[in-house]
């Protein structure tokens, strides 16, 4: 089971998009997929169209029952969506409460990498959403996953973000005795603007070792894919966006050795 974690501590950047694109693609390739939504604004949830409120459970369940953790605990709280193949853990606004009440406990930093182990027979690859800030819910999807793609909004205020982005998974590295190997790839990429050509020049310059080596356009129909409740491969694979996060996907498969299918 294949576990990416999509992070940035700037908001705006594509990370809801990302995680959605990638995980309808891989449906679409035949993979069980189960997304994770650890941000209590519960954008992932709202995007599939499952309103939060109206789920007898969430992720924060999980976190404040983690005593008692077990399969059917787990199973009790994922929920299918409109999209065959593709389940989801949802988020729920009091989420925001776990850094006050759980995040000094002892061993707080594991609880997701548990929940995904045991249900690991059931899908093939787990995409995480995180919020855009360090605390219990970053560190949890940075320990439970694989590899972490970071989206970067192609303009200036988002560099400044990712280099904070950078140098958090450096410290987190250094304190876990670990090092997170991760993929930034360039978002909102619009060829006619200076911002754009710019901002993408700096990365290569900075980052050429970790940097993907295309880039994710501006595209209007992740909007209406959105508005559709649907994964933008499911909504239109042919947009233009759809098929940039497709090589995308080749890329991290690549990266994690596995053959394409």
């Amino acid at each position: 089971m294949q576990v990416w974690t999509v992070s940035n501590q700037k908001g705006g950047v594509g990370k809801t998009t990302t995680v959605i694109t990638l995980a309808g693609l891989l449906v679409k390739r035949g993979y069980r997929v189960l997304a994770v939504d650890t941000d209590p604004q519960a954008s992932l949830g709202y995007y599939l169209g499952v309103d939060p409120d109206e789920l007898p459970g969430s992720l924060y369940d999980l976190f404040r029952g983690h005593d008692e953790l077990d399969l059917p605990m787990v199973e009790s709280v994922i929920v299918p969506t409109g999209t065959p193949q593709l389940d989801l853990l949802p988020a729920s606004t009091a989420l925001a409460t776990l850094d006050r009440t759980l995040g000094t406990k002892d061993g707080m930093g594991l609880i997701l990498k548990r929940i995904l182990s045991m249900v690991a027979h059931r899908y093939d690859a787990v995409l995480i959403d995180c919020p855009p800030v360090l605390g219990v819910l970053m560190i949890n999807a940075l320990a439970a996953c694989d590899r972490i793609v970071v989206p970067v909004q192609t303009e200036f205020l988002a560099l400044k973000g990712l280099d904070r982005m950078v140098r958090t998974l450096d410290m987190v590295g250094r304190s876990k005795g670990t090092s997170y190997p991760f993929t930034i790839v360039p978002t909102m990429f619009d060829k006619r603007t200076r911002a754009s050509l710019q901002a993408l020049t700096a990365l290569t310059q900075k980052y050429p070792r970790d940097l993907w080596h295309s880039v994710i356009p501006v595209d209007t129909r992740f909007r209406d894919a959105s508005q559709a409740h649907l994964p933008p491969s499911h909504f239109d694979a042919g947009a233009r966006g759809v098929q940039a996060y497709s090589q995308l996907l080749d890329a991290l498969l690549d990266q994690q050795g596995v053959a394409h299918v």
